[in-house]
């Protein structure tokens, strides 16, 4: 059996079922008196927007904002493309398009919010005494610390003027949500930093975070966040009534759709979670200590073990590639010399990191290939520099944008001898 393959059938798998097309249609709200419009953020947005046209029988007006040109001949709305993971001038100037778009609706109106992952970068919008340059260091001081998506997302809806929120709270027309989920847990308003779905975190929760990951930002981000001017609204607050949401994709139903497959083919299959957090190295270790035990544990019978949810790379070295990359190689070290053991990990979205592979393939014999190459696997992972290290193996997994984002996708072959 090709073992690449098959891993790469069981992703796609994954990917498909995230597809937001059929799942759209199941769940969208009445049309309203007067105008639809529609604001796009994210990673999906162009898909869920195709998906939304065809499943909408009145006209369509709104503004989507991406990370990559997209066909988009749908007349009345406007695709616009932004920085992803970096804030960049773009993507403040669709900001400034998207708040006047909403600010003009009256309650007459219906606002459907299309929001995946990606948005927190690709909306910038700095509050008064902050700029863009501020809202850019704050995304690489958290892209670097380690911390956890949804610990990111809490620091950044307070140092904004739509995240938590507030973009909703702009406008006089109701607005339903409907979200392709990256977080673990599907926590609704984490998503994309919620621009349109409230929490009831505080600027306290954002310094407690600031805290414990030792992050240094700058002062006039510090004072600000000390201020009332980070409070964000309530989920009581009288400007959500009537407001609504859906998760229609998520990582678990993508996890389970990979495990059919892998099952139809004759696989057992175990998702061993779909909300997965920690240091990508170290969990890198432990699913290669579950891979072995699994492998001893069985006689004659192969399986395949999944898992998702949003890993994180403290940055220490200066090498190349992203937290699943990391993943990989960690577990590829831990593996060494094991036999009956094949892995692939890759973001959901097509891209690990800001390099141009979803991910990449390793197995019990990756570590010694990097050796009889010369390479050294430990300082490689050292210099967080796993892209190098799969680049030279031939292992990179190159897929391209898959137009939607349920986080990470990781499968391990187990086949006894």
């Amino acid at each position: 059996m090709n073992h690449k393959q098959f891993l790469a059938d069981l992703y796609w798998a994954a990917v498909n079922a995230a597809t937001p097309a059929t799942a759209i249609t199941r769940h969208l709200p009445a049309p309203p008196k007067g105008d639809t419009v529609v604001i796009g953020i994210g990673k999906a947005a162009v898909p869920m927007l195709h998906a939304l046209r065809k499943a909408w029988s009145s006209p369509l007006r709104g503004i989507v904002v991406t990370t990559d040109a997209q066909d988009c001949s749908i007349p009345g709305v406007d695709v616009l493309v932004a920085s992803h993971p970096v804030p960049d001038i773009r993507g403040l100037r669709a900001t400034r398009k998207v708040v006047r778009l909403l600010e003009g609706l009256s309650t007459d109106d219906l606002v459907i919010a299309l929001v995946s992952g990606g948005g927190s970068a690709l909306l910038p919008s700095p509050p008064p005494g902050l700029s863009l340059d501020d809202e850019i260091e704050v995304n690489r001081v958290l892209l670097a610390s380690g911390a956890p998506i949804s610990a990111m997302n809490t620091v950044r809806k307070h140092v904004s003027t739509i995240k938590g929120g507030r973009l909703a709270a702009l406008t006089a027309a109701r607005v339903h949500t409907i979200l392709v989920s990256d977080i673990p847990g599907d926590v609704a308003s984490h998503v994309s930093s919620g621009p349109t779905i409230p929490d009831s975190s505080t600027p306290e929760y954002a310094l407690a975070v600031i805290d414990r990951y030792q992050m240094i930002l700058p002062r006039r981000v510090m004072a600000h966040l000390r201020s009332k001017d980070a409070d964000a609204p309530h989920p009581e607050d009288e400007a959500f009534q009537g407001h609504t949401y859906a998760i229609v994709a998520s990582a678990r139903a993508s996890l389970e759709a990979a495990g059919d497959t892998a099952m139809s083919r004759s696989y057992a299959a175990s998702v061993l979670s779909d909300a997965i957090e920690g240091e990508a190295r170290e969990i890198g270790v432990h699913h290669a200590t579950l891979a072995k035990e699994a492998l001893a544990g069985r006689r004659s019978s192969p399986m395949v073990l999944l898992s998702g949810g949003e890993t994180t790379v403290s940055l220490k070295g200066n090498g190349r590639g992203g937290r699943n990359g990391e993943f990989l190689l960690a577990w590829a070290l831990a593996v060494d010399g094991v036999e009956g053991v094949t892995a692939v990990a890759a973001d959901t979205d097509g891209i690990d990191g800001s390099e141009d592979n979803a991910g990449a393939f390793a197995d019990g014999r990756t570590a010694a290939r990097l050796r009889e190459m010369g390479l050294d696997g430990q300082a490689l992972l050292a210099n967080n520099d796993s892209y190098s290290a799969f680049a030279a193996l031939g292992d990179l997994f190159v897929t391209g944008a898959t137009g939607t984002n349920v986080n990470d996708f990781r499968a391990i072959l187990i086949e006894p001898a």
